[in-house]
């Protein structure tokens, strides 16, 4: 199991600007193969899917290349894999398409620790279909969602629950398969939000239980859309609302209008990019992308151990990221300063570390953050032990008043 991380990031153009980039969380940046991937589409004969002229198959292999590679990443069937232009549009797509089984008196199980993708969707589905939202609450002071937390909220009216696999603003990962075998205990569908999961772990979807589980390839190297992962056939149970003319197969019922060609050759690009990771190892995709993950939590695990101890040494900064299994991603506040003015100050020193909420509102409010939440450094597969020196640096500097 190796991990060059120097090599790794001779792939990347952007980091020659030389910023540090800890805001992989809210999207990371673009290896070259990514690039030419995206660039070879456009510039190859291209045409709406099908089987006549080089461009039409040229269109057909795109989609059918991307949802193998995404099936492998996931562990997913390809023909459940379901394309939509962010994970936020296919969680109102699926939570409309989901609430007209919904009747009076269903209820609804959302959490305070989710991104707001993963709440309002459901939330509003549910008043259009007279449902009842139930909240399921996490520990503000450890971080942690249980299953027990998600039990405290079940009956025999639940429908849904809609749960994180990996919180994007605190980092923290519920026991999303110990969850599913309660939520399915009660006779509920589970919507898993993997968009923050899925860039740090290798994801297994039968594993988890997940009926749905989404990702979004920009925040895994990847170009900009959504993707949704369920079992062909849960999709087959399921009518959306789709132009007359459009195909009813599935997975393309769900997908609508024409596809982003483009962003799918993109996006089969990025995981065989992570697949490469591991530069020794060998196998099928899925076998690579299992050693490349191993090999790329070691290395953040190592660089988060250094924050974490960094962090604790300068003093004055108190880190809300505590849960006992968690990505590495830090919530920070400073004692009596604001985090856009420690977000500003880095950034004139080439450290990139937003300051928000990030849309994760609900857990910013349970934190006790109001709205305004905090600093969030997050690694990404091209971070560095030199990047984490900039920021604790930095860091140091605005804590001590130095310009």
């Amino acid at each position: 199991m190796t991990y060059d991380v120097e090599t790794i990031r001779a792939q990347f153009p952007a980091l020659s600007a030389g910023t540090a980039h800890f805001d992989g969380p809210g999207g990371t940046q673009t290896p070259r193969p990514v690039i030419e991937a995206v660039a070879d589409a456009l510039s190859s004969p291209l045409s709406n899917r099908g089987h006549g002229t080089t461009g039409e198959r040229n269109a057909e292999n795109i989609v059918t290349g991307c949802r193998q590679a995404l099936a492998d990443l996931l562990g997913a069937d390809p023909a459940g894999i379901v394309f939509g232009r962010s994970a936020t549009q296919l969680a109102y797509d699926f939570s409309r398409t989901l609430a007209k089984t919904w009747s009076p008196g269903d209820e609804v199980v959302v959490t305070r620790l989710d991104h707001d993708s993963n709440i309002r969707p459901w939330i509003q589905a549910a008043a259009r279909a007279g449902a009842t939202v139930r909240w399921a609450d996490f520990d503000p002071v450890t971080g942690e969602l249980t299953a027990d937390d998600i039990r405290a909220v079940l009956s025999e009216r639940t429908r849904l629950v809609a749960v994180t696999a990996a919180s994007n603003l605190i980092g923290t990962r519920p026991r999303i398969a110990e969850i599913s075998r309660a939520v399915h205990g009660a006779g509920a569908l589970m919507y898993v939000d993997g968009v923050h999961h899925t860039a740090h772990s290798l994801v297994d979807v039968e594993q988890l239980g997940a009926d749905f589980f989404t990702c979004s390839p920009y925040k895994f190297l990847g170009p900009h859309h959504g993707v949704l992962a369920a079992r062909p056939e849960l999709l087959e149970t399921l009518r959306p609302d789709k132009l007359l003319a459009s195909t009813d197969a599935v997975p393309e019922r769900f997908e609508l209008g024409t596809l982003p060609y483009e962003f799918l050759a993109g996006t089969r690009a990025a995981v065989d990019f992570l697949a490469g990771l591991d530069a020794h190892a060998s196998g099928t995709r899925r076998q690579r992308l299992a050693a490349a993950f191993a090999a790329l939590e070691g290395h953040e695990e190592n660089l988060r151990a250094r924050m974490d101890k960094g962090l604790s040494d300068l003093g004055g900064v108190t880190v809300h990221s505590n849960a006992a299994d968690r990505t590495p991603t830090l919530l920070l506040t400073v004692d009596g300063r604001s985090t856009a003015d420690a977000s500003r100050f880095l950034s004139e020193r080439g450290v990139h570390a937003p300051s928000g909420s990030f849309y994760a509102i609900e857990a910013s409010r349970r934190l006790g953050l109001s709205d305004t939440g905090g600093l969030r450094v997050g690694l990404a597969p091209y971070s560095n032990t030199e990047d984490v020196e900039r920021l604790l640096a930095g860091l140091s500097d605005f804590l001590a008043g130095r310009s």
